[in-house]
């Protein structure tokens, strides 16, 4: 079942999907999908995961491509350019931009989501963006029945963290009406303030989409090297424990 809760412009998709984990095991291809806000560590990991040898695709990378055209056309390229060219949240090309930028991105997981039902022996590591949620139910469903999904959760302190961030190395972020200025702010005062109501809405909807959820905090406590030389088989075992943990409660192990 799904379910979307939305307000017009203020839409938040959350997912209530009922089908079986994709388990990790040794007779299926390894396919994971990492979600979580920017900042969270889904580029880290997924390139630890590259650096051992396990094929990886970043939705940054492939928007980017996607967006070619109006990027040149402004002057712009890579992660930074495709937040500049977005612009702040109120400034007047604002929302036809995130438009722009969600059809851009709803067109490269489709694409990479198609590649993937068309090879079921591919193996991937998917590095999404914090905006996978508002891709649209299908693709969501798509995303979940055929990659396991893993939700990079940042604590409170974290969150602190992801907001420092986006105020002085800012990357795209789609607000969906969550920037709400109150007369006398600043821009910077908008962001602190609505910047954590936007955090806690798409928790709701990472966490439903998600076959499993790692605490980010807990991450850092992973061994720096492991047999292949980096730490991120660690990183697997992770997600394997708690899945496992997972499906022993829903089975009142």
């Amino acid at each position: 079942m799904v379910r979307s809760l939305g307000r017009g412009t203020r839409e938040f998709c959350v997912v209530r999907v009922i089908v079986g984990a994709i388990m990790l095991s040794q007779t299926s291809p390894l396919r994971i999908a990492l979600v979580g806000m920017s900042g969270a560590g889904k580029t880290f990991w997924s390139k630890r995961l590259a650096a051992n040898g396990r094929p990886a695709i970043s939705c940054d990378d492939r928007i980017e491509e996607r967006l070619t055209g109006p990027l040149a056309a402004a002057g712009y390229s890579g992660i930074n350019g495709v937040a500049a060219w977005m612009g702040w949240p109120d400034s007047a090309t604002y929302a036809q931009r995130e438009a722009d930028y969600l059809s851009a991105e709803i067109a490269a997981l489709d694409e990479v989501l198609s590649e993937l039902d068309r090879d079921p022996k591919r193996e991937l590591v998917l590095d999404t963006t914090g905006s996978v949620i508002y891709t649209g139910n299908s693709i969501l469903m798509q995303l979940r029945r055929q990659m396991t999904v893993v939700y990079l959760a940042a604590s409170q302190q974290e969150q602190e963290l992801l907001i420092e961030r986006y105020l002085t190395d800012p990357k795209p972020v789609l607000w969906r009406g969550a920037f709400q200025p109150k007369n006398g702010e600043t821009p910077h005062e908008t962001v602190a303030r609505c910047y954590p109501k936007l955090v806690a809405a798409r928790r709701q909807s990472y966490e439903a989409l998600a076959h499993c959820t790692l605490a980010v905090a807990e991450l850092h406590t992973l061994p720096e090297t492991d047999a292949a030389g980096d730490g991120g088989e660690a990183f697997l075992e992770k997600i394997q424990s708690q899945i496992a943990k997972k499906t022993g409660r829903a089975n009142g192990v």
